[in-house]
């Protein structure tokens, strides 16, 4: 069974010392990390409504830990979406995020954007999180080496924040964990500093968490510290559950309330088996209950070939992409398809938005660019970044 041995967080504006828009929460055994976006101040808002969400700890309903924090997630990015829609001088903000959580047997990551969580174990560290960033997405495709993604222009840009949208779609993930593993929650401002293998020789380097902390600060502002750096650490231990017994059987009931109190409620010794009854004839039935019976299968058939059907279709909605404008004329990347159903129900969302406005393409290009043709994800996002980078003006 896990449990947090121990815990350290700090964080430091940079050397351009600006306002902070990371913020952090550190409260065992949740932790996050959210970096803001869209102006220091704008920035400092979202990432602060991000961590809100989380202070008063994951909700004990049961469910999954990875259910559980994603749904932790959405909350804290309806709400920074709907300051962000009320207040002008915060239209546009939003924040990344990155969430932990020390189960009985592992460690549930929530994910948003290009903050990253890290597992070092046995002297190698090991990233928990894909960046949901352009250069990351061409790194992926193979057209971008990671050389190449430390110097590209556009490595700022994030595919995927929370606050833009009113939905958004949360990684998650369980990463198993033994004792002594320490794990690395931090903001942009490390890695895009130092890099993974600059945090791989300073973890190395073994200390307190403290003292690792402030050499992963350290490091990054004399790298350049061109953002904000937040770090947080944490390691693990494992115990046997308070209760004795089999740990394997704590860990696989304790994170299910609804289990472990069955389990606690169960007599101590099974009761004696039940004495068979002699069986009761039973009556035909009825050719009216028949018919009754068969309608009802029939309903139950149909209804199961529906939901498939509607299943497969929204599978294939979220599988395309297409390139147009959002509501203010700027070059958009949005997943489904361009229709509308009746009620206002929109059959896509906007994934991306970028800062060119449709009006500063030739018309001719313009209508050849934006008819709203289905692409793929890679080829949508590769010609939103060639449009950024005026290789089709």
């Amino acid at each position: 069974m896990l449990r947090v041995a121990d815990k350290y967080a700090a964080s430091d504006t940079g050397q351009q010392r600006r306002g902070n828009e990371d913020a952090f929460f550190v409260q065992a055994p949740l932790f996050v990390v959210a970096d803001g976006m869209g102006g220091a101040q704008a920035g400092e808002v979202a990432s602060g409504l991000a961590v809100d969400a989380f202070r008063g700890g994951l909700p004990d309903d049961g469910e999954p830990t990875e259910v559980r924090l994603a749904r932790l997630v959405q909350i804290a990015n309806e709400e920074i979406h709907r300051r962000s829609r009320a207040d002008a001088d915060q239209a546009g903000m939003g924040t990344t995020l990155t969430a932990a959580y020390v189960d009985v047997d592992g460690v549930a990551i929530a994910h948003v954007g290009d903050s990253r969580a890290y597992r070092w174990h046995d002297g190698r560290l090991e990233r928990l999180t894909d960046d949901h960033s352009l250069v990351e997405e061409l790194i992926r495709q193979g057209r971008l080496s990671e050389a190449e993604a430390e110097e590209h222009p556009q490595r700022s840009i994030i595919t995927r924040a929370l606050g833009p949208e009113p939905l958004v779609q949360v990684d998650t993930r369980t990463s198993p964990a033994r004792d002594g593993d320490l794990f690395l929650l931090c903001s942009d401002g490390l890695t895009g500093m130092i890099g993974e293998q600059g945090v791989a020789e300073i973890l190395a380097q073994g200390g307190s968490l403290r003292e690792m902390a402030r050499r992963l600060i350290d490091a990054a502002n004399r790298a350049g510290g061109r953002d904000n750096i937040t770090v947080v650490l944490f390691r693990v231990e494992e115990v046997e559950p308070a209760s004795g017994g089999d740990p394997a059987q704590a860990s696989t009931t304790a994170s299910h309330p609804a289990v472990r109190a069955a389990v606690a409620e169960a007599p101590a010794q099974a009761p004696a088996p039940a004495q068979p009854r002699p069986a009761r004839p039973r009556a035909a039935a009825s050719p009216q209950r028949r018919r009754r019976r068969r309608r009802l299968t029939l309903a139950l058939v149909a209804g199961a070939v529906l939901v498939t059907i509607g299943l497969g279709v929204y599978a294939g909605i979220n599988s395309v992409y297409f390139v147009g404008t959002d509501d203010e004329g700027r070059i958009a990347l949005f997943r489904g398809v361009p229709y509308e159903l009746p009620l206002g129900i929109e059959l896509y969302t906007t994934q991306y938005r970028s800062g060119i406005p449709a009006s500063s393409l030739p018309p001719a290009r313009r209508e050849a660019l934006l008819d709203h043709k289905l692409r793929s994800h890679a080829d949508a996002v590769d010609l939103v970044r060639q449009l950024e980078l005026g290789q089709l003006q």
